[in-house]
């Protein structure tokens, strides 16, 4: 192995042998300038980052924009129950990184639960919607810029962002407390889980969302899944790929008893095996195994070596995001230990070897040359057409043995894409390399500014995209928090009911994950 997968392998493998979630020592509004080795730079990131985040929130409703230009100075005209769950998750750790004291903390989250209070809401579900003005906390029905119609959609994953930040204030913060656990017990995840499950998983999986009247696109009619007795328009597809954010509202519906544990089978590991799906990726090797009576192909691609349990579009925030908050590697010693590891290795060996960029880190973000665009390794995703890790939009097309024969196995990649987040959500798992390849960034390809790394940057022509993002600076809030203070998320977030319900269907998955 290169000394890069050798040192995630490493550095994976102890942390995860750590009790994590049940030791963390918060900072406790002193900042945590020194000790080990980086502290000092990953606090100075984690001040201008919040910059970034306070610059970007209305502090009459405590309500972030998605975005701020790289300036600091202009704010979009929309939020979601994503960016709110960020900022408020943030705002707890610059209180304890000693960013902001105590009285500022407490207040800005508090406006923010007043304002939440009262943002129209579906009645059937207790669910939000997925868009805001940020400066009224009005559900939108026009976006601001185009004046285009939006239909108000309940989002599965969106929700379960902002949920489990009100988990994390009611533990952090005793004196808004109630507050915040009054409106956490009014979310109902069970409005999203079909218990009938998508095709080929009998054990239950999420809806991606659902209108309250018919869009103009595909929609499922069907009453609640709750049974509220209203009628939900579902989205036609489900959650139902493994390595995935949306994972999220999967855990909370089952912590809070409203879905069945048994939903952690209801998903893809890898698409089947066999020519019939002869569409996704790679093909995958791996055997199937019974979990309380579900049969679940555990499957997995290889890469450089690796096996692993491939994300969709292979970005590492499909793999980790929920990682910054769920102590997935205690929990998931066969499953989340080895697999989250060997994610950050196969991330480096694709930008360092691979594709050559001297760079890594791929996720979703900011396009340098406009818009938005899905980034990621296409080789470790199961989407046959990428989320691709440069401009070209490089697409590796590999031989599928007995089924169809690769069009394009060996690409030469072009200008490649580096999204600052992706690496921080690195750190539990290769912090000297995290940080060196962030520290390079920032002073080599200049993508740093007044609220921190700039959302993405091209590795070749140095191109930037100078704006911040909310929801990529709230995860390099909490990787950082968590890398300072010892995983304090995960402890506000983890109680006892979640663990008695989640750790035992965790503890027994298996994904064939080796190195």
């Amino acid at each position: 192995m290169k000394r890069w997968v050798s040192t995630v392998a490493a550095a994976g493998l102890v942390v995860a042998g750590l009790a994590v979630g049940g030791s963390a020592q918060a900072v406790g509004g002193h900042g945590n300038g020194g000790g080990r080795p980086g502290n000092e730079t990953l606090q100075r990131w984690a001040e201008d980052t919040w910059a970034s985040l306070a610059a970007m929130t209305d502090r009459a409703t405590g309500l972030p924009s998605d975005n701020v230009t790289g300036d600091l100075q202009t704010v979009g005209a929309y939020t979601s129950p994503t960016n709110i769950g960020g900022y408020l998750w943030s705002a707890v750790t610059a209180r304890d990184l000693g960013i902001i004291g105590a009285d500022e903390a407490r207040d800005r989250i508090a406006t923010t639960l007043d304002t939440l209070e009262t943002l129209e809401r579906n009645d059937a579900s207790g669910m939000y919607y997925n868009w805001y003005d940020p400066a009224t906390g009005a559900k939108l029905t026009t976006w601001p810029d185009s004046g285009d119609p939006v239909h108000p959609f309940l989002s599965t994953v969106d929700n379960g962002w902002l949920a489990s930040a009100l988990r994390i204030v009611r533990e952090a913060e005793p004196s808004l407390a109630a507050q915040a656990d009054a409106l956490y017990r009014t979310m109902d995840f069970s409005a999203f889980f079909n218990p009938e499950g998508a095709p080929a998983l009998p054990a239950g999986t999420n809806r991606g969302g659902f209108w309250e009247v018919p869009p103009p696109d595909c929609s499922v009619a069907a009453p609640m899944y709750n049974g509220s007795g209203e009628t939900a328009y579902y989205t036609c597809h489900h959650y139902d790929t493994t390595v995935s954010e949306s994972r999220i509202a999967t855990y909370l519906g089952i912590a809070n008893g409203q879905i069945p544990p048994t939903a952690l089978y209801g998903t893809h590991r890898t698409m089947p095996p066999g020519c019939d799906w002869d569409w996704q990726e790679q093909l995958p090797t791996g055997e199937y195994r019974t979990y309380d009576g579900f049969q679940v192909w555990e499957g997995v691609y290889s890469y450089a070596g690796m096996s692993f349990v491939p994300a969709w579009g292979g970005s590492m925030f499909e793999a980790l995001m929920p990682d910054l908050l769920v102590p997935e590697t205690t929990w998931g010693p066969r499953s989340w230990r080895l697999n989250h590891p060997i994610t950050v290795a196969v991330q480096e060996y694709h930008g360092l070897e691979d594709a050559g960029y001297g760079y890594w880190g791929f996720s979703p973000a900011s396009n340098p040359f406009g818009g938005y665009s899905e980034y990621g390794v296409d080789i470790a995703g199961m989407r046959s057409d990428g989320y691709f890790s440069d401009v070209e939009h490089t697409d590796i097309d590999v031989d599928h043995p007995g089924c169809s024969t690769g069009t394009n196995p060996d690409p030469e990649y072009g200008d490649g894409v580096v999204t600052p987040h992706a690496a921080f959500l690195a750190l539990p798992y290769d912090r000297e390399g995290a940080i060196d390849n962030l520290s390079r960034i920032e002073t080599d390809l200049g993508a740093y500014g007044p609220g921190g790394f700039y959302d993405a940057v091209a590795t070749g022509t140095g191109t930037i995209a100078e704006r911040y993002l909310s929801l990529d600076q709230a995860m390099v809030m909490a990787a950082i928090g968590n890398a300072l203070t010892g995983d304090t998320l995960k402890d506000y977030f983890v109680d006892r009911d979640m663990e008695r319900l989640l750790r035992p269907a965790m503890r027994q998955q298996d994904f064939g994950s080796t190195w």
